[in-house]
């Protein structure tokens, strides 16, 4: 994953050049890759609504009723992963209702309603009742309609955050020992959802499973003949891109989906379903359905603002301000992009505000924030393309227009699901555990951090899920703060993990931010002006927009949302003295093991990321 940059496309770059002469040939690769972004959001956005319905009172909604939650969740996503793409943080990051979204919402349902429901792990419970004095509001309609405030505090407290430059300074002083777990357990806080879905057919998941990892590891190299042809000015042959490799989530999902489709056609049983499995299904969901909804502001009903769910939308903004953090270090790390400057942190944050404050506006039961799973795809396949999430987020705007065809994703066995969140949040662990490398984890300080922070955050949310009536302070609406604070496995990690590491005292050598570590770009050091230029290039806002700014963004509040006229000409001036011709080194880089030299040879613009050449 994190091959040489002088490999020849396809072989370990994360761009995507066997296309890139022909520009019809290309956006098939675009539409494609643009399919498999859209089945890992499906599955996600699937799972979010299969988890959280159940947990409202009394009867959940009917089926035409998900539906059109589908739909309008859909169509937020999308316009939220455009604004993420073009004014945010430029990345390729496709936007869905994240976990951190799905805990407050269930803390706050699960106060209305004193009845059975379901936890987060799946298993049914005689009362979820987590804080005192429960009550029951009369119907799901008018506790939906409450979390739809919360989703629309969240927006504003998110913008906010975004806005004052909070986001970007938090992202500059997260080294790796706060990076490391963080991101460990941002994909370890996904396997009670992933175990839960996986057993309603274990040898679907499996199957699942094996062919995304056959095809993604075993056969990464393998090279079909996929758009390839000679150049007519050069008379050469373009390369075929790795294939099985690039598709390595989009085929398995679709062959495991016909195969599943086959079995029930011929009555094969296939998959178990128990009682609280047969709940979540979603059986002629599209029956009833309309075929064309144009979502508005208040179509359904106007968002309810209460002490609770200002409370509940504290705490959504928080967990998922940190999971959106985590995740553009994530997707930057995967695809080998240079490292995020903090105004494309701070941009990112308000473009998913103001997702959420669409979301919440539209009546959807949950916000806008960055896809892990999506981010942990394209890591996984090596193919990121700015293009390809723009068109995957027209499709889903268009799916959100039609209920009939949103509600024809509710088909998709649950199975695959969980076999999606297996194969997708693995990445982030893994990825995680990388960050040690630049840290000294023999010592007893590092040792203990990492170990507290993610031990805690895997028990407190476990404790406070089994407690009856663990939080009693005398107001409602912070008992629901604090639990949905201290629900979220993310939110603490990074709290405790942000918390030690900057009180405890330690070296520099063995918090791993000295200088010349790789992962760390420090302003003044001269061998990493380039790298300064790349990311200027790469996360500036469009020309047609920087246009319309002031030459000089010093005024409140666009210090904080763009890059000063100092940053930008250091970076032209970067890129313009880095460019140096095919194999030419530009700087020499002492090793950080050592104090030899070694050359360091900057990407050419064929080896720039497809996410930012491709757009």
């Amino acid at each position: 994953m994190n091959g040489g940059r002088g490999r020849a496309p396809g072989a370990g770059s994360p761009m995507l050049t066997s296309c890139s002469s022909q520009k019809m040939c290309s956006w098939v690769m675009s539409c494609c890759l643009a399919l498999q972004h859209l089945a890992v959001q499906t599955s996600l956005l699937c799972i979010f609504h299969l988890l959280l319905l159940p947990t409202l009172p009394q009867e959940p909604p009917h089926a035409h009723t998900t539906s059109k939650l589908l739909a309008r969740s859909l169509f937020a996503c999308g316009i939220s992963t455009v604004l993420q793409t073009t004014l945010g943080s430029r990345l390729p990051l496709v936007q869905i209702p994240s976990f951190e979204y799905l805990v407050p919402a269930m803390v706050l349902s699960s106060h209305l309603s004193p009845g059975a429901s379901t936890d987060r792990n799946g298993t049914a419970m005689a009362s979820t009742c987590l804080v005192p004095h429960c009550r029951d509001t009369g119907s799901w309609a008018d506790s939906l309609q409450e979390v739809s405030g919360a989703v629309l505090i969240s927006g504003l407290i998110q913008l906010v955050l975004g806005v004052s430059g909070v986001c970007g300074w938090a992202a500059r002083h997260c080294g790796p020992m706060v990076l490391a777990p963080s991101l460990s357990i941002i994909g370890l806080s996904a396997y009670k959802e992933a175990a839960f879905f996986c057993s309603t057919s274990w040898g679907v998941a499996l199957l699942l499973v094996l062919l995304a990892v056959t095809f993604s590891q075993h056969l990464q190299s393998c090279h079909l003949p996929f758009c390839a042809g000679p150049h007519a000015w050069e008379g050469t042959t373009e390369y075929s891109a790795p294939t099985l490799r690039t598709f390595s989530v989009l085929l398995p999902f679709a062959g495991v989906c016909i195969v599943c489709a086959i079995l029930s056609y011929f009555h094969v049983p296939w998959e178990s379903l128990d009682v609280t499995m047969a709940q979540l299904s979603w059986a002629n969901s599209t029956s009833n359905a309309p075929w064309i909804h144009i979502p508005y502001a208040g179509a359904w009903r106007w968002p309810l603002l209460t002490a609770r769910a200002l409370a509940v939308g504290i705490a959504m903004a928080m967990g998922c301000s940190m999971n959106s953090v985590g995740c553009y270090v994530l997707c930057r790390r995967l695809l080998r992009a240079p490292r995020l400057p903090p105004h494309a942190c701070n941009r990112g944050l308000c473009m998913e505000g103001l997702g959420s404050v669409l979301a919440g506006l539209l009546g959807s039961a949950g916000g806008t924030a960055s896809s892990i799973a999506n981010a942990c795809a394209a890591g996984l396949t090596q193919a990121g393309s700015r293009r390809s999430v723009q068109v995957s987020a027209l499709l889903c705007m268009v799916l959100g227009l039609s209920p009939r065809l949103a509600g024809l994703l509710t088909h998709v066995p649950l199975a695959v699901h969980g076999g999606v969140l297996c194969v997708t949040y693995a990445v982030a662990v893994g990825t995680g555990i990388s960050y040690f490398q630049y840290t000294d984890i023999d010592s007893g300080r590092n040792i203990f951090i990492v170990g507290f922070a993610m031990f805690m955050a895997l028990l407190v949310p476990r404790w406070f899920g089994m407690a009856l009536a663990p939080l009693a302070t005398g107001w409602v609406p912070l008992d629901l703060l604090f639990l949905s604070l201290l629900m979220g496995p993310v939110f603490l990690t990074g709290f405790l993990s942000f918390f030690l590491e900057n009180t405890v005292s330690g070296t520099l050598e063995e918090r791993g931010l000295l200088p010349e570590q790789p992962w760390k770009a420090r302003a003044g050091d001269c061998h990493l002006h380039g790298e300064r230029g790349e990311a200027s290039q790469a996360y500036k806002l469009p020309a047609g927009l920087r246009r319309l700014l002031p030459s000089s963004c010093k005024a409140f509040p666009c210090c904080f949302l763009c890059p000063g006229s100092e940053e930008e000409e250091e970076g032209s001036c970067a890129t313009e003295e880095g460019t140096a011709g095919p194999g030419e080194g530009t700087h020499l880089l002492p090793k950080p093991s050592s104090g030899e030299l070694q050359p360091a040879i900057r990407p050419s613009q064929t080896d720039m990321p497809a996410w930012h050449t491709v757009a």
